[in-house]
């Protein structure tokens, strides 16, 4: 079980030459991106050989940006085949988590807010586009109230006065002083 977390030259890391995890020159620049913006947080992991079993775009970005070293973590006590099956399933199961689209959409809005540089989180901007359209449809739904289809046989007509506890409520036309007369008396409004 790894303790603690070395750093090693990118020159001595050996890739695994059966990775099936493709990185493209613009995934890697924004892989490097994010190491110059947030540091290397997340340090490649290798065999007790300095073969690496995670991390292989990391590494590359580290290359790009002329990193002599980087943080890594050795895992010598997996088996051949564990390493075999980590390399594959350290990349399938991140893929397999979902976003809360809410939660996502707030929390990137709250960063666009702030003028924080959106292309270092790793979404497209057809992708942003899309989370961004979908936070103002919700907005806007929940800003348009729903207006109730009135009855067909309205229970209050004009000129009802309606006792609440010691409050009133009439139905009339608050422009019309006939409607104040009745409401009230002599008596002033405290507030309308």
């Amino acid at each position: 079980m790894a303790d603690h977390i070395e750093m090693k030259s990118v020159d001595e890391l050996i890739p695994y030459n059966k990775n099936a995890r493709m990185h493209s020159d613009a995934q890697v620049a924004q892989i490097a991106a994010s190491i110059t913006e947030f540091g290397f947080t997340n340090p490649v992991l290798i065999d007790g050989e300095k073969g690496i079993i995670a991390g292989h775009g990391r590494l590359m970005a580290a290359k790009k940006l002329g990193l002599k070293e980087v943080p890594v973590v050795v895992l010598d006590h997996l088996s051949e085949t564990q390493k075999k099956a980590y390399i594959i399933a350290d990349n399938k199961l991140a893929e397999n988590a979902g976003w809360d689209e809410e939660i996502l959409a707030s929390e990137l809005a709250d960063l666009k807010d702030e003028n924080f540089n959106l292309d270092l989180i790793g979404f497209e901007d057809q992708e942003l586009e899309k989370i961004f359209a979908n936070l103002y449809e919700k907005e806007n739904e929940q800003e348009t109230e729903e207006i109730p289809e009135p009855e067909e046989k309205p229970i209050s007509k004009s000129g009802d006065v309606w006792l609440l506890g010691k409050h009133k409520l009439i139905c009339g036309d608050s422009t019309d002083q006939k409607t104040y007369q009745t409401l009230l008396g002599d008596e002033l409004a405290d507030m309308l």
